[in-house]
């Protein structure tokens, strides 16, 4: 099969409420800016031109050399770090934990994603800037969340402890993690490419963050992309005062509040804290509460008046850290961001936090679905073409699949439609015939009417079974590749790691995908290689 895509509406792997905000429906439109297009684009830059602070670029560019000094960088990151000083520059951003090695393959398309928007940016609006952000989302406290990925169907586990922000975790233990994996890679050259990108990465930096920074520099640098990490007191200072607006008046809390009400007919993604906020000392982040006019940081002994908060903000603003509600102003107050290229998931809180960004007065960005791909081998999809299988077959849930190729390969029809229809006609004779006497025989009609109906979908279900059992071994073909195509029933993307598709596909894997994938055009790509 040749490369193909399906939109995500009918992929069947989206919400109600992505698949509503992708068809613009109206009943959600207060809830977004611009939707993402290149021509609405010129708006959200003539917006965020006049709401940001541009003295906010100098503790971003500064920040950022700090953090790259260590590393050697490609001409394009280092021009892009130079070029967030000027006012014509704006940034489009993703986010991702710091999930070992990478963890699932859609970190590689939420960058991808991300990148490209920038070069057809720059073909569109030539005089402006537009530089890929990965900020790291080093703060985030959920390790059990991070410390694993799938390789070939086994799941490689990091077994280490934490309880504050993952980005300062120690590495150390990792060598014995990497001795069981790079077992598994073989010996090819692809496979000693991976080994040393994984001892370079992990096992020669000291913590996550600056483990995850080199990992995606490396995959990632001839592009251009720069990698943030916001776990930064300078940085932190410029968001001094939505973190005292935040502690002050919850403004966060009652909007997001307000704005759930209107998507009442869905599922929450989050749900607001009174503060969302939470206090860094250490190996601790935990939340910071409000009782009785005193400010506590749960599950501590640590307390503190309106005053010795205050102050303790002023003096050290990196011990406080926003929690998913206020993580994303944060974003936007540090960087000249236009739009965040996020999952289903993200894009599903985001939508609750606008009437949050008019409260305070700060330019909500763009929210664009990241690309999503499935990865298939040209052995994968000859099999495809010789089960005569579209893709959009293949994203079937797997009884549905199956069903429907038992209908399909059946030499005669499965379903007893004919033969419910003249039973529908038998009946209303006799219910005409009932009306003409008593209901004791109107009731007898209608309980038999009910009971051969039974039958008939009875009979239907085991001849769809005997079907199946006929055509066992046709079915089971079917099954073995969308198995291999969904693993665990999931999105590829969901399950493996880029290191599987690396091994076989080597350095040309990024570049294909760099080429194929088009951020806009909101379609589930399924990509041969």
């Amino acid at each position: 099969m040749p490369t193909d895509c399906i939109s995500y509406q009918t992929s069947g792997y989206f919400s109600k409420l992505i698949q509503d905000y992708l068809d613009q429906k109206s009943e959600l439109k207060t809830l977004y800016n611009h939707f993402p297009t290149l021509e609405n684009f010129e708006k959200q830059i003539a917006e965020k031109e006049t709401n940001f602070d541009n003295a906010n670029r100098i503790p971003l560019v500064e920040t950022l050399k700090k953090q790259y000094q260590q590393m050697e960088i490609s001409d394009s990151t280092k021009q892009n770090i130079e070029l967030l000083a000027l006012q014509n520059t704006f940034t489009i951003t993703t986010g991702h934990q710091l999930n070992l090695f990478s963890g699932p393959l859609y970190f590689l398309y939420k960058i991808i994603s991300t990148i490209n928007l920038t070069k057809e940016l720059k073909l569109k609006y030539p005089s402006q800037n537009f530089v890929p952000i990965y900020w790291m989302a080093t703060e985030d406290h959920d390790f059990e969340e991070i410390n694993y990925f799938n390789f070939k169907g086994k799941k490689f586990r990091w077994n280490a402890e934490s309880t504050g922000p993952v980005g300062r975790l120690s590495t150390t233990g990792l060598e014995e993690f990497f001795e069981i994996y790079s077992k598994e890679l073989g010996s090819n050259t692809n496979a000693t490419i991976l080994k040393k990108l994984f001892e370079d990465s992990y096992l020669k930096h000291s913590n996550l963050a600056d483990a995850t920074r080199f990992l995606a520099n490396s995959l990632f640098a001839n592009y251009g992309l720069v990698i943030l990490d916001a776990d930064d007191a300078d940085l932190k200072r410029t968001f001094i005062p939505f973190v005292k607006e935040e502690l002050e008046n919850q403004t966060s809390f009652k909007a997001v509040q307000e704005s759930i009400k209107e998507l009442q007919e869905y599922t929450a993604q989050v749900n607001p804290r009174e503060i969302n906020l939470f206090y860094i000392e250490d190996k601790l982040r935990e939340r910071i509460i409000f009782e009785n006019d005193k400010y506590y940081v749960n599950h501590t002994k640590i307390s503190f008046s309106k005053e010795e908060i205050f102050t303790e903000l002023e003096n050290h603003p990196e011990k406080f850290s926003p929690n998913v509600i206020m993580r994303p102003l944060y974003q936007e107050i540090i960087l000249p961001n236009l739009c965040y290229i996020g999952g289903g998931g993200e894009i599903a809180y985001w939508l609750e936090l606008k009437a949050f960004f008019d409260a305070v007065k700060i330019t909500f960005p763009m929210l664009l679905i990241r690309n999503s791909v499935l990865l298939a081998t040209e052995k994968q999809a000859k099999k495809a073409d010789n089960l005569n299988l579209s893709w959009k077959d293949l994203f079937n849930k797997p009884e549905n699949l199956i069903n429907a190729i038992t209908h399909k390969l059946s030499p005669f029809p499965i379903d007893l439609t004919v033969q419910k229809e003249a039973l529908e006609n038998q009946f209303k004779y006799l219910f005409e015939l009932a009306e003409q006497t008593d209901k004791s025989f109107s009731g007898a009609v209608k309980a038999q009417e009910v009971k051969q109906k039974k039958g008939l979908d009875n009979l239907e279900k085991r001849l769809l079974k005997a079907q199946k059992r006929k055509l066992h071994d046709q079915l089971q073909r079917v099954t073995d590749l969308q198995c291999e195509l969904f693993p665990n029933k999931s999105l590829q993307e969901r399950q493996a790691n880029f290191s599987e598709f690396y091994l076989e596909n080597g350095e040309q894997l990024i570049p294909l995908l760099i080429q194929k994938l088009k951020p806009l055009e909101n379609n589930f790509n399924i990509i041969t290689i």
